[in-house]
């Protein structure tokens, strides 16, 4: 019995012992390891430096399978099949996209890899310079190729054309020896006829980019697994590759001309574009603001004015001019409380315009208002012309045509289609030949039609008039 447990004993030491000696193994593999990258002279001792921290950083590994876990210097890792990424990647997005072309689908596929890879090269710069405490942009940057190399990526030879500077005139031309992707197609006996790659080409331009502190971007311009000698790459800023782009056509063997990575292009533009159209809409509601705080201060003045004027007609103009650049006002207060600085909802502003000039008529019965919208929205130059018929419209039914009438009535109903805009005002009043007064009224609505390119009909009868407006949509 003793010399069975003896031997159990014995199997776990033999076991344990087995498990130190491969541990031992894999540390002097990783210490034999003298040369990852291949730099220009100037940049010879940084990278160093950077490989004898990058090989220590890698020597404190750990494989527990029972966890599921590969640990190196306390981050945790994963291995992935090379070909998962590469051929047998693209030939799922061509199944996937088969209804599209091949050229299609290999761009989605293309843009999807880059992303990804991109985020992984900003994510794994950013927390290897933090753990290694690196400061220098060049030092940043050294540890990214070892680091690429360590991990499985590829090994890699900077250019002595390159120009690593954190600013517009960043350039770096690279060669990926070995590159995972390249090597996967050429196993395979699979020969594309593009660059194959992506994630290299992602991974490289996502630390550098996160170690300078600039956008970069990346094109692989010659690549082994469609024939050329090499794996190589240029990189800069997005706005300037297209430049380098047309100076390395020597490089380009047996393809005319390559994309600048869509996907990346892209979400750069984007980003430039949203930082501009939110210091535009800043901008714009300032000015909404402050033309409706001076046209406020004009409407107080005429109000002043006009109850100062003893001319009754004097008087009355001064009201009617108040009302109108009150009608503009709104237009402002509405643009500049909007979430879409583009355009004014007609329903809001009608109902509140109409609104107030009822209440604001002095002895006038109670009106029953009916308006019926669409979900039109019209922007400025619109608004304000129908704005200010609307109010002459308004004003004038309220003056002419309630004198007699017990229940007022105003109906207003507006709607849009493609091409145009259509206004149709009725009251329910009884108006008479000299009730024709307000010239100058009419003719605001006259110039305003004109103005948005319409015309109008007018049918008056006993109790009912309507006005029938169509409008060309700006």
């Amino acid at each position: 019995m003793q010399e069975l447990e003896d031997i159990e004993t014995l199997k776990l030491e033999i076991n344990e012992l087995k498990t130190e000696n491969e541990k031992l193994k894999d540390e002097l593999n990783f210490l034999a390891i003298t040369k990852t990258v291949t730099v220009p002279d100037q940049f010879k001792e940084i990278f160093v430096e950077a490989e004898n921290n990058v090989r220590r950083y890698f020597t404190e590994n750990e494989k527990v399978a029972q966890n599921g876990e590969i640990t190196i210097n306390g981050e945790r890792y994963l291995l992935i099949r090379s070909a998962a990424l590469s051929y047998e990647f693209m030939d799922v997005f061509r199944e996937l996209y088969a209804n599209r072309s091949d050229e299609e689908a290999l761009a989605i596929g293309q843009n999807f890899l880059f992303d990804i890879a991109h985020v992984l090269g900003k994510e794994d710069a950013k927390a290897f310079h933090k753990k290694m405490d690196l400061k220098d942009p060049i030092q940043k940057l050294s540890a990214g190729p070892i680091h690429f190399a360590y991990t499985g990526w590829a090994n890699v030879e900077i250019l002595p054309e390159s120009n690593p500077s954190p600013d517009e005139n960043f350039f770096l031309k690279y060669h990926h020896h070995n590159s995972f992707e390249a090597q996967s197609w050429i196993k395979a006996g699979r020969k594309p006829n593009f660059p194959v790659c992506i994630m290299n080409t992602g991974y490289s331009s996502g630390w550098c980019a996160e170690s300078f502190g600039i956008p970069l971007t990346a094109v692989e311009i010659s690549c082994e697994a469609k024939g050329d000698d090499s794996c190589t790459f240029i990189m800069a800023p997005p706005d300037r590759i297209q430049e380098y782009l047309e100076e390395e056509k020597v490089y380009q063997s047996n393809k005319g001309e390559y994309d600048v990575p869509v996907f990346f292009q892209r979400k750069y533009n984007e980003e430039q574009l949203r930082e501009s159209l939110l210091q535009k809409e800043i901008l714009f509601q300032e000015v909404h603001h402050r033309v409706k705080n001076n046209l406020q201060i004009i409407t107080s003045m005429l109000r002043l004015q006009a109850n100062t004027a003893e001319n009754e007609s004097v008087q009355r103009s001064l009201n009617d001019a108040n009302q109108r650049i009150r009608a503009i006002s709104q237009v402002h207060e509405r643009l500049y409380k909007s979430s879409d600085l583009g355009a004014v909802s007609v329903h809001e502003y009608t109902e509140g315009l109409a609104r107030e000039i009822i209440a604001g008529f002095q002895g006038n019965k109670e009106v029953d208002l009916n308006i019926s919208t669409d979900n039109s929205g019209m922007n400025l130059v619109s608004i304000v012309p129908l704005a200010l018929i609307l109010n002459e419209l308004i004003m004038n039914s309220l003056r002419h045509a309630f004198k007699a009438i017990n229940h007022p009535m105003i109906n207003i109903d507006f709607k849009q289609d493609n091409e145009s805009s259509y206004l149709k005002y009725l009251d329910n009043g009884n108006w008479v030949e000299n009730d024709q007064v307000d010239s100058f009224g009419t003719s605001l609505i006259d110039v305003f039609t004109e103005q948005l390119e319409g015309k109008y009909v007018l049918d008056k009868q006993k109790g009912r008039t309507e006005y029938s407006f169509t409008f060309k949509n700006a």
